[in-house]
């Protein structure tokens, strides 16, 4: 086979961006007519690109405002651009939602409210709730992505903090006519944990959110903890007649990136293998995947080479350490560390934003080379582990992909690439 490993993974990681770019997904979803007028609200790394597409295709009035991550702006001509700080929120996302708050004040029944949601939605709707400031939700914030907390969790703390997600965004619209335009970058696509939720019924309780600070240790500051215990910190639940006049499309997922990919390597005469949108500890889900690649290359089960195993969703680190990287730096150390230059086994493992974590990258690259390169440096894999360095080992490798913002997000894209060779 004639094939380059490292420049097909990099094509399968750029065809799984493409999937989920509303340039190429939005239009689809919007209605037959686009004549009408409409109030456009928006929140996530993808907002920007979400509108610029909308303001393509909407022949009527749009007026409105959308808020992305730093960096991750693009031009739109009627809806204002904001760029706010993720994943810890800051000033400039508290302002925002405090305009949008102010924007659906006074809407009647004939009005229409777009709502363009993604990947980062939730920290960037930073409107605290009554008696709780800032400063509360950036010490939460800080605290539970450090914890380990999958996802899930992470935003039902945040919803129960908030004055905007958990549904209360659409109660605030009421009565007027809301559709959510949803891009996924959570595990099941549910609708309730995508940037939290700000349009849709909640199903968690502001008891589970103590829960979850309680399961990870976590103190928190007597104004959260007060209002955790308030009755009024309840997001809204399916009794609510404001829901009823809500309509929500997810118009890119996980699952649309993994299969674009699996569909390029079986051009290619490659078996894809979707493994589906995991969460876990990174170096776990490494260690599974090692599993599986190895059990391939040795004995063609669960497929023949060559195969390529695909996944995506949102693996979460535990940070003990001191040292740089997200997920995907952590997930690639860590199949580095357990495959030891096993023959024939090249990973890519990148996040669809363009950015792991906080870093500068959107993922790394590893060979069947990586292991003996970085030992012929005195790098030592599992001390790099160890310190939650991935970002360090691999920038020395010279093996970091960076991209730039991407103005989208399906979170992780994980492909491991068997050869027999």
């Amino acid at each position: 086979m004639n094939l380059n490993p490292d420049k097909f993974l990099n094509q399968l990681f750029q065809t799984a961006v493409d999937a989920a770019h509303p340039q190429y997904t939005l239009n689809k979803y919007l209605p037959e007519d686009t004549t009408g007028r409409c109030l456009v609200i928006g929140a996530g790394k993808a907002a920007a690109s979400m509108a610029q597409a909308l303001e393509q295709s909407w022949k009527g009035e749009l007026t409105g405002t959308v808020v992305t991550r730093y960096e991750h702006g693009a031009y739109c001509k009627k809806i204002e651009v904001i760029e706010a700080s993720h994943p810890v929120p800051d000033d400039a996302g508290l302002n925002f939602s405090k305009k949008v708050i102010e924007l659906t004040r006074n809407l009647n029944e004939d009005d229409q409210v777009i709502v363009l949601l993604s990947g980062g939605g939730s920290s960037l709707l930073s409107l605290p709730a009554e008696a709780i400031s800032l400063e509360d939700k950036q010490h939460i914030t800080r605290a539970l992505l450090k914890s380990g907390a999958p996802i899930s969790e992470v935003n039902c703390v945040r919803k129960h903090l908030s004055a905007i997600k958990g549904g209360r965004l659409a109660k605030a619209c009421y009565p007027a006519r809301v559709t959510t335009f949803a891009i996924s970058d959570v595990p099941g696509d549910d609708p309730s944990s995508i940037a939290s939720g700000p349009t849709v019924i909640d199903p968690t309780s502001s008891k589970d959110a103590l829960d979850i600070l309680q399961k990870y240790d976590i103190i928190p500051p007597a104004a959260v903890f007060n209002w955790l215990n308030n009755p009024k910190s309840e997001t809204v639940k399916a009794d609510e007649p404001s829901l009823e006049k809500c309509d929500y499309h997810l118009i890119a997922t996980p699952q649309d990136s993994l299969e674009a990919a699996a569909k390029l390597a079986k051009e290619q005469g490659i078996t894809p293998l979707i493994l589906g949108d995991l969460e876990g500890e990174s170096r776990d889900v490494a260690s599974v995947h090692a599993g599986i690649a190895r059990q391939i290359h040795k004995h063609g089960q669960p497929a023949k080479m060559p195969c390529l195993l695909l996944s995506g969703g949102e693996t979460t680190v535990t940070v003990k350490g001191n040292g740089r990287g997200g997920r995907n730096a952590e997930f690639l150390l860590a199949l580095a560390d357990n495959l030891k230059g096993h023959p024939g086994i090249y990973a890519l493992a990148a996040d669809t934003d363009g950015i792991d974590g906080t870093e500068d990258n959107a993922g790394c690259l590893m060979t069947p080379d990586t292991y003996q390169a970085a030992k012929g440096l005195g790098l030592d894999s599992g001390k790099y582990l160890e310190n939650n360095d991935g970002y360090g080992f691999f920038k020395k490798l010279d093996s970091l992909i960076i991209t730039g913002p991407t103005r989208t997000n399906v979170n992780d894209f994980r492909a491991i690439l068997i050869l027999d060779n």
